[in-house]
């Protein structure tokens, strides 16, 4: 007898289904991340993805946290080696810069890096890579080691920064708001703000973050740790 066309098919006849592994789980991540935003990556929604149940995921990864922290580490994949181009300071800055700009393209990803601990090779190649170039500039290994989280801190949360700002429909009324605050400050009750209302807003976003950038390399390269 023959089967029906729209009976259902037997485990038997199913092709098999991929094994998990942790490096398809996080491939699975990014992808839902950049369709969806780092919201809807869950254990939940990857189990759906990888058409198993969620307990499946955790023998890989131990919560959303580290999932997280894994996607995290997979994107810095992107950030590529230092330039062979320029001075060590700008090479520097370049990393930096395509650092920030990762995290920019990801704005759900950014506020989460503020707080992530990625420990995967992709991160653990940033922070050689940023080291070496400090190495190269001569800053001491200690200065240099401390300099790096500074360095990173600062470009993760002007991503951060930015991307909140973008993400809210009333950015533009609140920037509005301060920059006109700024700007009417009465030289008498705030005479600073007075004399650098302009200053205090002016420079385009890439131009500060640079000057940023050479404002902290400046600072890493002349401040001791302390004993």
């Amino acid at each position: 007898m023959t089967a029906r066309p729209d009976s259902p098919r037997s485990r038997r006849e199913r092709p098999a289904k991929p094994a998990l592994t942790r490096k398809g789980i996080v491939a699975a991540a990014v992808a839902v991340l950049r369709a969806e935003g780092l919201r809807k990556v869950t254990m939940r929604r990857l189990a759906q993805e990888l058409d198993t149940g969620p307990a499946s995921l955790y023998v890989y990864v131990r919560n959303t946290d580290e999932l997280h922290a894994a996607v995290l580490d997979e994107l810095l994949g992107t950030v590529g080696p230092a330039p062979a181009e320029g001075t060590w300071r700008e090479r520097l800055e370049r990393v930096l810069t395509a650092y920030t700009v990762m995290l920019l393209e990801h704005p759900s990803l950014a506020r989460s890096a503020l707080s992530a601990r990625p420990s995967g090779p992709h991160y653990l190649n940033l922070i050689e890579t940023l080291l070496a170039l400090l190495d190269e500039g001569g800053v001491p290994p200690a200065q240099a080691a401390w300099g790096v989280d500074l360095l990173l801190q600062h470009a993760t949360a002007t991503a951060a920064e930015h991307s909140g700002q973008d993400a809210s429909p009333l950015a533009r009324d609140d920037w509005n708001a301060l920059t006109r605050a700024l700007r009417e400050a009465s030289d008498r009750t705030h005479p600073h703000i007075a004399a650098t209302a302009g200053e205090l807003v002016s420079g385009a976003p890439e131009t500060r973050l640079s000057w940023a950038f050479q404002a902290l390399i400046g600072g890493i390269e002349r401040t001791a740790v302390p004993n």
